[in-house]
């Protein structure tokens, strides 16, 4: 097993083949089709509960959280003086990070596979969800200077 965490997988440049550390981000809203039945649900937690065990008998599973739901958060936001803080629920929210998994995989086609697997659960009818899923490379080190920053602030323009 490579030292690497699925995510982008790939630790510096992106084309390398050094697994590096990363994560699995599924993003998640309010269901398409509506909300789901007990037996949905169900389906829907026993989908995920086979991954888990899938992941934690590779030995892939680093990490595994669930967050609240968006209309517990608080936005924070400073000036440098005292903090604003606002509470949910957030209209302007359509999709929301339910929870992260941090897996160890050796290459990008594993993060690939496991994010698939994320993003098909079952919803509304035993229907695969589709679920946007993000892979992401956790760093090995925070940037350092000036150029450093630079260099990441380039991987976190959004759309143009």
């Amino acid at each position: 097993m490579g030292d690497g965490v699925a995510g982008a997988p790939t630790r510096g440049d992106r084309d390398g083949e050094v697994p590096g550390r990363g994560d699995v981000r599924a993003g998640s809203g309010p269901h398409p089709d509506g909300p789901l039945t007990p037996g949905e649900a169900q389906a829907h937690l026993d989908h995920y509960g086979r991954l888990h065990d899938e992941l934690v008998s590779r030995g892939e599973l680093v990490e595994s959280t669930i967050l609240t739901g968006p209309d517990l958060a608080l936005v924070v936001r400073s000036d440098g003086t005292a903090p604003a803080v606002t509470t949910g629920p957030f209209a302007e929210f359509t999709e929301w990070l339910a929870g992260y998994q941090i897996v160890d995989v050796d290459s990008e086609a594993r993060a690939v596979e496991i994010a698939a697997a994320v993003s098909a659960v079952p919803g509304r009818g035993g229907r695969p969800t589709g679920q946007p899923v993000h892979l992401r490379r956790v760093l090995d080190d925070s940037p350092a200077g000036v150029d450093g920053m630079m260099a990441y602030l380039d991987t976190a323009k959004g759309p143009s």
